[in-house]
């Protein structure tokens, strides 16, 4: 749903591979009225998110995982990149649901009593993707290990840091990924309450 006018005149299917592109042929209502040019944009579709990041509240820790990103390749980073777990959300799923799932994919741990952190598209400008962004208590005392689907080729190593090296890894620009420096940054505002918070 939109709050302002969009005519669109077109809409075709230009890249149909592990993700999709659709090239838009549109017009929409200008700030100070009137109408647009008739503009082309192409909109990649990857898919929705659902991600967790498992808070052990009792030991002040924190789960994340580490993994290849070709994406982050491509833009002359290291492409192994230190994350919370997420996965996508498949027709009929329940964004909690699929970030529960994913946390015992990705980590082998349990989140349980999942509190919605936020939720966000990740690049309005060019891409459709929404993130559905959740915390979820789990007990970070078993974490550790490789973890992954190995039919989705996915080489998931798992790590427990205590919050403060995670908010200074932050800090220092160590965490690179959107969703979960929006996490922990919701972490630090937490923290003080974060026992009574999942009592």
């Amino acid at each position: 749903m939109t709050s302002r006018r969009i005519d669109i005149l077109a809409r075709d299917t230009v890249f149909d591979g592990y993700f999709q592109v659709e090239r838009y042929s549109l017009k929409h209502e200008l700030h100070n009225g009137g109408t647009s040019e008739v503009l082309s944009r192409e909109v990649f579709e990857r898919g929705h998110v659902a991600a967790l990041l498992p808070v052990d509240p009792v030991t002040d820790k924190v789960v994340l995982i580490e993994q290849f990103r070709p994406g982050a390749l491509a833009a002359g980073w290291d492409a192994w990149l230190l994350e919370c777990v997420a996965g996508i959300i498949e027709d009929g799923e329940e964004a909690v649901d699929v970030a529960v799932r994913e946390c015992h994919e990705e980590t082998g741990l349990h989140a349980r009593d999942c509190k919605l952190i936020s939720r966000y598209l990740t690049s309005p400008g060019a891409c459709s993707e929404t993130v559905h962004l959740y915390a979820g208590k789990v007990d970070a005392s078993i974490a550790g290990g490789v973890f992954g689907l190995a039919d989705e080729g996915e080489d998931i190593k798992v790590v427990s840091v205590s919050v403060d090296d995670a908010l200074h890894l932050v800090e220092s620009g160590c965490i690179v990924n959107s969703k979960t420096i929006i996490a922990l940054q919701w972490l630090a505002l937490q923290r003080p309450n974060l026992q009574s918070f999942w009592a």
